[in-house]
């Protein structure tokens, strides 16, 4: 190697996932471009300096001009959940599950009294902790959200909120169920948030950008609550709300304006994405 080559190298960590681990990056980076663009949504500037740390290319996360604005409204949205959740429940337990290299727990900043504990699997526990280190009140545990074994590391005696963000649709329909059933049966009370698709969206996958160029494959399908609901006799949908109902998107550009109001009125695709708040 020449001196000007070794000069050059970058000896940033080397990030080189597949599947469904490696859709991770395409939400790391629309949350740096929303947070470097001129009017951010989320505001995320902590991704931006995550993203600067890493080593891998961006064109491979298969996100389009503006995709952005969907991965910064979606963390935005959960994140307004979580708080209400925590301003009710100040010793709440948060279980994080496919946490990937997501900053939730700093944009929400819990209190002292909050448990926090980031999930997913062993690689990607081992970056996190290598990009972001011990945060004080928060734990990380390297498991498969589907490993039943990880919930003994968890304390049961306070109110729990299970937040999964991109996660659950590329759990099969057992795992899932089993996943949620689990929860519901080991805590007194809680909250379950996270985001689906439905059967129409889970069907049309080779559509959407990050999943296909993360060779990842989606499984499970949502399309009423009350299939939720009929999981487990002690979970009760709160709230079932369409991404188009969910943000205000006069504010972006004309594309995505004319994308709301089609989305909005036509029921197949309302319900192509949503967002479930369910208690127990």
């Amino acid at each position: 190697m020449t001196d000007t080559a070794a000069d050059t190298a970058d000896d940033r960590p080397q990030v080189d996932l597949h599947g469904a681990e490696a859709t991770m990056l395409a939400t790391l980076y629309g949350r740096a471009l929303d947070a470097r663009s001129p009017d951010p949504i989320l505001g995320d500037t902590l991704s931006a300096e995550t993203l600067d740390k890493i080593n891998f290319d961006p064109t491979k996360t298969g996100l389009r001009p503006g995709d952005h604005y969907s991965v910064a409204m979606r963390a935005e949205f959960l994140d307004g959940w979580t708080r209400e959740f925590l301003a009710g429940h100040p010793n709440a337990v948060v279980l994080h599950l496919g946490c990937g290299l997501d900053t939730r727990v700093w944009r929400v900043s819990p209190g002292p009294g909050v448990s926090w504990y980031d999930i997913d699997l062993p690689d990607v526990i081992k970056l996190r902790r290598e990009l972001f280190g011990d945060r004080p009140g928060s734990t990380m545990i390297a498991s498969s959200v589907t490993d039943p074994t990880w919930l003994d590391q968890v304390p049961r005696d306070r109110p729990v909120l299970m937040v999964a963000e991109g996660l659950v649709y590329y759990l099969t329909e057992a795992d899932g169920h089993a996943l949620l059933r689990r929860i519901a049966g080991g805590f007194r009370t809680g909250q379950m948030i996270f985001d689906g698709f439905s059967r129409l969206g889970v069907r049309l996958q080779k559509l959407n950008g990050a999943v296909t160029k993360a060779e990842a494959t989606l499984h499970w399908g949502i399309d009423w609550p009350t299939e939720l609901e009929a999981i487990d006799y002690r979970l009760k949908c709160r709230d079932a709300v369409g991404v188009f109902d969910a943000s205000d998107f006069s504010t972006l550009t004309h594309r995505y304006q004319v994308l709301a109001a089609v989305g909005k009125t036509i029921p197949a695709l309302s319900h192509l994405s949503t967002y479930y708040r369910l208690n127990f």
